[in-house]
């Protein structure tokens, strides 16, 4: 099975934790595109969703599902959205597509957070991927300064992201800077530590709070691992 062909299974499989009548919270990125277009095929049955970006809010809207501001919304029962890593655990790195503050919102309300992704997306230990660091811009040096002084490793690097020749611009107008050539040993203090940084929106990483379910893509069939 190809690549995609693994994130359709999974998108699929996603469609079972929907709840009928209600409000689905949505994330961002290619296997989110896989979800959004099976949840067009039950729209009718769902109130809506809430975007986690202004590209997932397009993409539900084209397919004629109601999009709303998580500030109309008291409760979600589920988020479904993607990983760029995930441990046995649950814990994650999010934010390849540059999504990830409003990502975390958005799941944070949620009360059950499904991540779907394929089978290569299952490390051992979170950093292969770059971390990404959300950063209001006049704070981009700062707050480069204060992550290389936590020590992240011989190898470790940091990186302005860059799209289409320009920096990367996020939906709310902040910076992306990644930290490349980490092994993170311990995701939830180090999520900790780089949320204190004054000027740091938030970090891609979801360990304090992770995925409940991973529903996994893999040849022989979709996994599921609760945690």
């Amino acid at each position: 099975m190809t690549q995609d062909e693994l994130k359709q299974a999974v998108a699929r499989e996603a469609i079972k934790y929907v709840v009928d009548g209600e409000i689905v919270g949505v994330g961002t990125g290619s296997t989110a595109n896989f979800f959004i277009d099976e949840l067009a095929k039950i729209k009718d049955s769902i109130k809506g969703a809430v975007a986690s970006s202004e590209a997932t809010a397009e993409r539900l809207r084209g397919h004629g599902i109601d999009v709303f501001e998580l500030n109309q919304v008291a409760r979600m029962s589920v988020y479904i959205d993607g990983a760029d890593e995930i441990t046995a655990q649950g814990a994650m790195i999010k934010g390849g597509g540059g999504a990830l503050t409003r990502e975390k919102i958005v799941a944070s309300v949620a009360e059950k957070f499904i991540c779907i992704a394929d089978a290569s997306k299952l490390v051992k230990t979170l950093g292969k991927f770059p971390l990404p660091v959300e950063v209001i811009p006049m704070a981009q040096s700062a707050v480069a300064r204060q992550l290389m002084k936590l020590n992240l490793g011989p190898d470790c690097e940091i990186e302005l992201r860059f799209k289409d020749g320009k920096p990367f611009i996020t939906d709310n107008g902040c910076i992306i800077l990644d930290i490349i050539g980490l092994k993170i040993a311990d995701p939830v203090a180090l999520e900790a530590q780089i949320n204190q940084i004054t000027g740091v929106v938030s970090v891609g990483l979801f360990a304090k709070q992770g995925a409940n379910v991973c529903l996994l893509g893999a040849p022989d069939g979709v996994k599921t691992m609760n945690f």
